[in-house]
């Protein structure tokens, strides 16, 4: 099947562009509803380090470092690099005898701007510590350390990376055909859009209280985390930040490069996963926010419903000058 339209852009009279893409929503009891195709495999990027961090929790790691909240929210973080992140950062690592050298995800210049501003007015180069991946990379370590395993814990074939696409196939129920190497140097695995909202809706689940084991309890704690740490999962401007506030911390949402969004709510035991084929942002964003309102997962009337999907938008002198629109078919 191919791509469905989700969200076009209109100026004037004419849709000046069209975004297309895929997305499912799932719960306890199986597919929901679906545009495009549920199959279509994809990379989830950043929108599954909820995945990638489980084998922290259910190997003792997680708990044998005495992390709390605030890291396991890191570890499931695509931070700014501000000086929230970027501390308590430097915080875990200095408690595990590791430091910013010990870190595989390479430096990049923070998106917080005044981090940003702070680097750049002092001639101060970014490290790693900045990178959106540290908190997910000091998870890594954390699990590392903890089974004394070599210290190129990014290469595919490092027992860690075993360990996550393990358990990467057994939350999507798929055999992933493969992967590809992120912007932080780990391996992604792919999978298709369904099993990554069957994935979600799993989180949701558990969160929710039901079940019990390992997994289920190592699902709820980072699913929670995430919620009870909204500002340490992206930052301040940020969709995945702004959207949890608003939702009042009873729904878990997270973007992915390339026009991934994913979200998990307990409360309806409900996972969502979408991807925009042409990887723009704003359109991925506008996705999420549709899919949360139509869903009873948040108020239309919030302010953050209009910043990512019905605000107008303005030219450099304050003008209206286009609108988002969900297409038809996307819009029931």
């Amino acid at each position: 099947m191919a791509a469905a339209d989700l969200i076009e852009l209109w100026r004037g009279d004419l849709m000046e562009s069209v975004h297309r893409g895929h997305a499912v929503v799932w719960d306890r009891g199986g597919m929901v509803a679906a545009w495009g195709d549920a199959d279509a495999v994809i990379f989830p990027r950043s929108s599954c380090k909820m995945l990638q961090a489980l084998p922290l929790i259910e190997s003792g790691a997680a708990d044998a470092a005495g992390l709390g909240t605030e890291q396991l929210a890191l570890a499931c973080a695509s931070h700014q690099g501000a000086r929230i992140h970027v501390d308590r950062v430097a915080a875990w690592l200095d408690g595990l005898g590791l430091a910013e050298p010990d870190l595989r995800c390479g430096a990049h210049m923070p998106n917080d701007p005044p981090e940003n501003r702070r680097l750049t007015c002092s001639d101060e180069a970014p490290c790693q510590l900045h990178n959106n991946c540290s908190g997910k990379h000091a998870g890594f370590l954390t699990w590392t350390r903890h089974h004394r395993a070599g210290t190129d814990y990014h290469e595919p074939d490092h027992p860690l990376q075993q360990a996550v696409r393990r358990v990467f196939e057994e939350v999507t129920d798929e055999t992933s055909p493969g992967y590809g190497i992120d912007g932080c140097s780990a391996p992604n695995f792919a999978t298709s859009v369904s099993g990554l909202a069957r994935a979600m809706s799993a989180f949701a689940v558990a969160a929710s209280g039901e079940g019990s084991g390992a997994r289920t309890a190592a699902m709820r704690r980072l699913t929670r985390a995430m919620t009870a740490h909204p500002d340490l999962v992206a930052g301040e401007g940020r969709a995945c930040t702004e959207l949890m506030r608003a939702m009042g911390g009873r729904v878990a949402v997270k973007t992915g490069a390339e026009a991934v969004f994913v979200a998990i709510a307990p409360d309806k035991g409900l996972g969502i996963a979408l991807k925009i084929a042409d990887g723009a942002t704003r359109a991925s964003e506008a996705a999420i926010t549709a899919l949360l309102v139509r869903l009873g997962l948040l108020d239309a009337g919030h302010p953050v419903v209009g910043k990512y999907l019905t605000d107008p938008l303005r030219n450099w002198r304050g003008i209206a000058v286009a609108e988002r629109r969900l297409a038809t078919g996307f819009d029931a």
